[in-house]
């Protein structure tokens, strides 16, 4: 028999898949992937979509925690002493020139006066121009003749200036300022002589009078002269002053006057020399500021009797000063820009002088002659 060999089946080669399959298999199995994570988020987030509300804009109402400090109520001044009032009287200045001679002392008036120049004059004797608007006293003088610096003084005051007489040539410089004549040679109400004092140093006038005199262009209050601080200590030489317990001029050979400083008063006492000074009403002069303005002081073209010059002060420009207030001193300059404009005071750093609220004496020192001891 013969023996025959079979040979076993072999199982079929499986074909290679096809690219189209595979990508077909790979989208299947990512959105199956897909549908379990949307299943998953499903059974975790509430039923339906949340609402959304429409955005809206709120302006907050802030109720305000501060209100606007009020404006500081700033009470008036009086102009040629810086000194506060509820009222500031609507008056003219009014300047008057009074003597200084033993025969003229005691004077009226002049401690009631807002400022007081002290000048030398011809035979070397001092006389003031004395000027009032704060207060009106009863009686001022006794009243003597106008000299060439008065006006230069009291032009800017823009107000009046009383005087006894003058020459011709001095009587054209008042009339050409910017105040009102009231003589006495020229018959103005108010000035009258006396019989307590001899003449020519008995001639005193109504202050009253005076004001009801000045016509309609001199008759407004004067503009500030000096700068003045609004409190006493904020005035510069209290703050920046060197102290001192006394002022020793000596503005010519018959004039030398001085001021010491009373603590208790916080005022500076005038002496004639050694003899202290009183008004007629028996009040000590006394000042809170005293100025010394050192000027040149030529020759005048003008005669005194015996051909005797008539001096006077150059202030148009700017000279030495020095302003002593509350026991204490500070050097300066002044400056004065026009016969009309106000004569300023300077610190050495250029800023202004302020003065303390009260009255003033300016103390003329003629350039070259007169002195300042300061102890």
């Amino acid at each position: 028999m013969a023996h025959t060999t079979t040979t076993p089946a072999t199982a079929p080669t499986p074909r290679a898949a096809r690219p189209g399959r595979r990508r077909f298999a790979t989208a299947l199995a990512a959105l199956s992937a897909l549908t379990l994570t949307a299943a998953t988020l499903a059974a975790c987030t509430p039923a339906g979509e949340p609402e959304v509300p429409e955005p809206v804009t709120v302006t907050p109402t802030v109720a305000p925690s501060r209100v606007a400090a009020p404006a500081p109520v700033v009470p008036p001044t009086w102009p040629l002493t810086g000194v506060a009032s509820a009222e500031v009287a609507s008056r003219p200045a009014v300047a008057v020139k009074v003597e200084n001679t033993n025969v003229a002392r005691p004077q009226a008036g002049l401690d009631q006066a807002d400022v007081v120049w002290e000048t030398i004059v011809e035979f070397e004797v001092s006389r003031f121009v004395a000027v009032f608007h704060s207060q009106v006293p009863a009686e001022v003088g006794p009243i003597r003749s106008v000299r060439p610096m008065d006006p230069l003084i009291v032009a800017p005051l823009r107000g009046l200036l009383v005087y006894s007489g003058g020459q011709p040539g001095i009587l054209d410089l008042v009339r050409g300022s910017t105040v009102q004549s009231i003589s006495h040679d020229a018959g103005a109400a108010g000035l009258y002589r006396v019989s307590g004092r001899s003449a020519p140093h008995n001639v005193m006038g109504d202050m009253t009078q005076f004001l009801a005199a000045a016509d309609a262009e001199h008759a407004a209050p004067p503009a500030e002269q000096f700068a003045f601080a609004r409190r006493p200590e904020l005035a510069t030489a209290t703050v920046v002053g060197t102290p001192a317990t006394s002022l020793a001029f000596n503005l010519s050979g018959q004039a030398k006057p001085s001021w010491s400083f009373d603590a208790g008063t916080g005022l500076w006492l005038r002496s004639e020399g050694s003899t202290p000074a009183t008004a007629a009403s028996g009040a000590r002069l006394s000042a809170v500021n005293v100025v010394s303005i050192t000027a040149a002081h030529p020759n005048s073209p003008f005669g005194a009797q015996g051909g005797a010059p008539v001096p006077t002060y150059e202030l148009v420009g700017s000279g030495e000063a020095v302003v002593a207030t509350a026991g204490r001193t500070v050097a300066g300059t002044w400056s004065k820009a026009a016969a009309d404009a106000p004569l300023q005071l300077f610190a050495a750093d250029g800023s202004p002088i302020l003065l303390a609220p009260g009255n003033t004496w300016v103390e003329m020192i003629p350039a070259g002659k007169g002195s300042l001891a300061i102890a």
